[in-house]
């Protein structure tokens, strides 16, 4: 069996179900809160803006904190919102299509409803006064510049004069993903710029200098059959196939082996292309003080050739960077990308030996920018593209060892059967992929932009866009796995926060039901397994919709979260909801709550330490937090047994529910005369299950006191205490003696008809009760009571009472007779008849 697969098997025989010692938490654990759609609102919690006419479908977010405004981009239409917890003035701009581009969208085969439209999906900052926004313009993306005013004012038009083509700029399919940011002025893209979807590339638009793009006949976002060539001042040197030579001619000294990609039109390529690059997202990431060394990070996925040798294709999730300075070169690579550089994310669980199982799928992507002297960190949520089970997994990564990566050996291939290794050649200089600036200078010889390089640099840098060595995740694992979920992972976001005893890193999960996961991960030391712990689960949106982008604002302590549907403001934290005792603040082991002696409440670090401020995220301790702190409620005596009856022989259920189920619970009994309480042996007959204690058959020796406990990281407290009567068959027959049945009149025609059946007989049959007539007298005395019918059954009851206030007790009779006859009309029948 190969690696991967023994990986693959032990996952899903022993890593998922069990877990292990070098592994990380696997998604079995519970929120420790679950709060509903109307729980977050009654508590104040959320805000949901849905627009004036219901559905939005959303595309872009834009959150501008220097302005105090939300801008969000959706169909037809860009809208602005005040930060405030009640969404106050929202203003709403229309952007329709131009007259006939729906029309012309429909007759090109596109659907009317969901994609003939102008889908905003762009919205960013153009100067101090206007928004840059783009959209697909039914089918022909468009750009136009928006007017917001300066700061204070609430202003919202469009600038008619201002509207160009966004090709490059925005897709034309609103339902293909893609990735933008912006240096200054310039726009940096991944996506595909043709109308067919079939023409990934990484765009440069907008500002001063000339646009740039990637080489169509590079290969460097998707695959194509390429011919292999030794290339030098005298041409081409071509090589021998594998098969026919066992390997290239030595070719002549410092001649290259470059990639020839025949590039053919559109109606020529194979109708069934490779899967597009998916883009995830982009971002400007300065590796010091020097911006001629800014780089622009992609991070996506694309499919390439698999390493086994035959016809199929693997996803692999990449990072990938181009300088902000590039301008291409002046006789190679002539405006197009000259210092694309891309290497392999891997987000792997190790298994047995040198096994993994790898999770390719890049969902999301959050940079943790960090404090000065610190290296930036990202946070990637994967998933798995296997048919056999659902995974999720978050890996983070040092942007310092993706550096070095970039920094590491290129990939090289002697031909196109021939097995990756690392290039052992000369590369030349100025190293290819790094930025023109004072580190490619030479004495007598500056770089001062890329069209200044050698030839040799471009053709180099053309033939080696992939680096070796994958960039690895920090500890080389995941900091968290998911299996098997109720629901898709699709957005993530980080916030680290200042605790009592560190820093802690808290995620935030956004799904695709409308709810988002709040959840740190523990770490002890760089071999122990992180512990997952799940915070809240937090349901956003009322009715279940895929979210697709959220943002953090550390500022506001908030969470913006956004859907098809429409926006969500969340509060990050409400840590009265964990409850009112210090040991719930303590065991709840969130990083933005700690207990202050009377309540739980917000940590705020810059307060500084005090003793009255509890709070113990990595261990979640209260016997040593809330040691000094009054805990009379968990107390086993001061907890008030609620008396609880049963009938020897048949079943009873007495229910314990913890507040949290992250608790363990037990159950102690107390018989009557024994001097302390024993625990609870379960059997066939005595079951424990998630809700409390099960009897399937009723013993006269379970009579006593019964004490439900919960056991949370070492404490312990008493949730219910049910005192259980067991009522003796013996003892049915005193409580309900035998009377005399009245004798039913024979039916009409002659026969005697079947007696209607009681609907609670078929139950108490089912469940084995074993005095079935006394209870069947007992319900029959019950529901005749007061009637006409059953009132020569049971007249020895009145026999017995005096004669005065006759007249008084007919008229409440008659009185009661009526009421009863109305209620009787409107009463659900309690009997069904025989089959």
């Amino acid at each position: 069996m190969a690696p991967s697969a023994w990986a693959f098997c032990w996952l899903l025989g022993g890593l998922l179900p069990h877990g292990g010692s070098s592994s990380p938490s696997l998604g079995l654990s519970v929120p420790r809160l679950r709060l509903s759609y109307e729980d977050l609102l009654s508590a104040n919690r959320s805000a949901v803006f849905l627009g004036p006419r219901g559905s939005l479908n959303l595309q872009a977010m834009y959150l501008d904190e220097y302005r105090e405004r939300l801008f969000l981009g959706g169909l037809d239409a860009v809208y602005s919102l005040r930060l405030n917890q009640a969404w106050p003035d929202p203003q709403e701009v229309l952007w329709p299509p131009q007259p006939g581009q729906r029309e012309e969208c429909a007759r090109s085969g596109k659907d009317p409803l969901t994609e003939c439209a102008n889908f905003v999906r762009v919205l960013q900052p153009h100067n101090r006064t206007h928004l840059l926004a783009c959209g697909t313009g039914a089918f022909q993306p468009v750009c136009t510049l928006i007017s917001v005013g300066y700061r204070g004012e609430h202003v919202l038009h469009l600038e008619p004069g201002s509207v160009e083509s966004g090709r490059g700029r925005c897709p034309y399919d609103p339902n293909h993903p893609f990735a933008s940011t912006f240096v200054g002025r310039e726009q940096y893209t991944g996506l595909t710029v043709d109308f067919l979807g079939q023409e990934p590339t990484i765009f440069r638009s907008g500002g001063p200098r000339p646009a740039l793009s990637s080489n169509p006949d590079q290969s460097l976002l998707h695959g194509e059959t390429c011919r292999w060539n030794w290339q030098g001042r005298g041409g081409y040197f071509p090589t021998r196939t594998p098969a026919s030579s066992g390997g290239p001619r030595h070719p002549p000294p410092h001649w290259l082996l470059l990639p020839s990609c025949p590039v053919q039109p559109l109606h020529q390529r194979d109708p069934v292309p490779l899967p597009d690059p998916r883009f995830v997202m982009a971002a400007r990431i300065p590796e010091n003080s020097d911006h001629d060394n800014d780089k622009v990070y992609f991070f996506f996925t694309e499919t390439v050739p698999s390493l086994d040798g035959d016809s199929s294709h693997v996803t692999v999730s990449r990072v990938g960077r181009v300088c902000v300075n590039d301008v291409g070169g002046q006789r190679v690579l002539v405006n197009r990308w000259s210092t694309f550089l891309k290497a392999r994310l891997v987000c792997s669980v190790p298994g047995p030996g040198s096994a993994e199982t790898h999770f390719d799928q890049l969902e999301d992507v959050f940079l943790l920018w960090p404090k000065p002297g610190k290296s930036l960190e990202v946070y990637a949520l994967f998933s798995t593209i296997s048919a056999v089970f659902q995974g999720f997994a978050i890996c983070v990564y040092h942007m310092a060892d993706i550096w070095e990566v970039f920094n590491g050996p290129f990939a090289h291939q002697d031909g196109p059967q021939y097995q990756w290794r690392p290039y052992e050649g000369k590369v030349p200089f100025p190293r290819p992929g790094v930025c023109p600036s004072k580190m490619t200078s030479r004495p007598g010889r500056s770089f001062g932009s890329t069209r200044d390089y050698p030839d040799e640099v471009l053709r180099f840098t053309r033939a080696h866009p992939v680096m070796f060595r994958p960039v690895r995740p920090r500890l080389g694992r995941p900091v968290l796995v998911k299996t098997h979920l109720a629901q898709k992972l699709h957005q993530i976001a980080v916030d680290r926060v200042e605790a009592e005893d560190g820093s802690y890193d808290v995620i935030f999960l956004g799904t695709d039901s409308g709810s988002v996961l709040k959840v740190i991960a523990l770490q002890e030391g760089a071999s122990a397994k992180p512990e997952e712990v799940v915070l809240e689960e937090l349901q956003v949106f009322k009715v279940p919709t895929p979210i697709t982008e959220m943002e953090i604002s550390v500022k506001r302590q908030m969470l913006y979260v956004v859907s098809r549907l429409g926006v969500a403001q969340l509060r990050l934290h409400q840590c009265e909801t964990y409850g009112t005792a210090c040991v719930e603040c303590c065991l709840a082991r969130d990083p933005y709550c700690a207990w202050d002696g009377a309540s739980c409440t917000h940590y705020h670090p810059n307060l500084g330490k005090r003793r009255s401020r509890r709070q113990d995220i990595r261990h979640g301790n209260p016997a040593l937090q809330c040691l000094d702190q009054s805990q009379e409620e968990e107390a086993v005596g001061l907890v008030a047994a609620t008396t609880v009856y049963g009938t020897e022989h048949n079943s009873t259920f007495l229910e314990c529910l913890p507040k949290f189920p992250q608790a363990a619970v037990r159950w102690l009994l107390q018989r009557p005369g024994d001097e302390g309480p024993d625990q609870v042996k379960t059997d066939e007959r005595v079951l424990h299950t998630e809700r409390g204690l099960l009897f399937r058959r009723l013993s006269r020796f379970d009579t006593g006191i019964y004490t439900c406990t919960s056991l949370e990281h070492g404490f312990s407290q008493t949730v219910v205490r049910l005192a259980l009567v067991v009522i003796v068959a013996s003892q049915l027959d005193s409580l309900f003696p035998p009377e005399p049945r009245p004798e039913e009149p024979p039916a009409r025609g002659g026969l005697a008809s079947a007696p209607p059946k009681a609907w609670y007989k078929d139950i108490l049959q089912l469940t084995s009760f074993a005095n079935l007539p006394q209870v069947d007298e007992y319900c029959g005395r019950v529901w005749c009571r007061g009637t006409v019918e059953c009132s020569g059954s049971f007249r020895s009851r009145s026999q017995g009472k005096q004669a005065k206030g006759k007249s008084w007790a007919k008229l409440e009779l008659g009185k009661r007779l009526k009421s009863r006859v109305q209620a009787e009309h409107n009463r659900t029948p309690r009997e069904v008849e025989a089959t």
